[in-house]
């Protein structure tokens, strides 16, 4: 394995909330919150944005592995700060010069990701492994998308993508319930594609990319793109629905704000419908 190298400059800010890091044509790619559980805040979106940019942009780089530092991958959405954006369809927390890390409303990386996750990976951190081509599992990650638990709808395309991936019925079970399921599981059903001992994610992760990064680079590419192709109108369709109507509707009801509120005041939602 290739010896790692420092970011260039301007890659790494002291404050980044997003690392990236070469490892000779990989580019660790590392969540860097672990005082929020990693929760995805605006600031982190762009810059994980911008660090799936470079993976596309520079021909150096083949491959990337996203993972998290702390105790976990990530909470998901920081939904404390961007609820009230979403409610209105701002996406501009993506920015326009750089790779949407959920493949819906821009372009997705160009190059392949390979995820290694651990502790929670709840909502918009489930759906960056849905838009990953590998995903690694530690045995202690515990999987959500809870959306329905905090009445508002996945936005990240799990909808499309966990259907396609692990079949309509197990995809409605956690869909539709909202409920918790441990990485076992998420292999049963083909969410992930390896669980190693707790500690491990990240080295077996890395021991992928490099054989990936190892294949013709162009032909690697080709490839991806060619198998995009089989769910790009659906996800476009999805897009533009969450975008234009159901996304900022359901962020603007009473539910959405109650969901809200039960999670940073750490009790259960209480539900109306309206």
């Amino acid at each position: 394995m290739a010896p790692t190298q420092p970011a260039a400059a301007g890659e790494n800010s002291p404050t980044a909330k997003v690392l990236v890091e070469r490892d000779g044509p990989v580019l660790r790619v590392a969540l860097n919150r672990p005082e929020k559980a990693n929760a995805l805040d605006a600031d982190m979106v762009a810059q994980l944005s911008h660090a799936l940019t470079l993976l596309s942009d520079d021909p150096g780089l083949r491959v990337a592995v996203l993972h998290g530092h702390g105790k976990h991958f990530t909470g998901g959405l920081d939904l404390a700060s961007l609820a009230p954006r979403l409610a209105t369809g701002d996406d501009s927390v993506l920015p326009e010069d750089g790779r949407d890390p959920w493949g819906l409303y821009r372009a997705p990386a160009g190059k392949p990701v390979v995820t290694a996750v651990h502790g929670r990976c709840f909502t918009a951190g489930l759906e960056l492994v849905l838009n990953s081509e590998i995903c690694v599992a530690a045995a202690d990650t515990v999987f959500g998308q809870q959306e329905v638990s905090r009445g508002i709808v996945a936005l990240g395309g799990a909808t499309i993508r966990l259907p396609e991936r692990v079949g309509w019925g197990n995809a409605m079970r956690y869909l539709l319930t909202g409920d918790e399921f441990d990485a076992q599981e998420a292999w049963r059903i083909g969410l992930v594609q390896e669980v190693v001992p707790a500690g491990e994610h990240l080295d077996r992760a890395l021991e992928l990319a490099h054989r990936i990064a190892a294949q013709a680079p162009l032909a690697v590419q080709a490839t991806l793109a060619d198998a995009r192709t089989v769910l790009a109108g659906h996800i476009a369709r999805s897009a533009a629905a969450l975008r234009g109507d159901v996304g900022p509707r359901l962020f603007a009801t009473g539910d959405a704000a109650e969901g809200v509120a039960s999670l940073i005041e750490r009790r259960a939602p209480v539900f109306r419908g309206a």
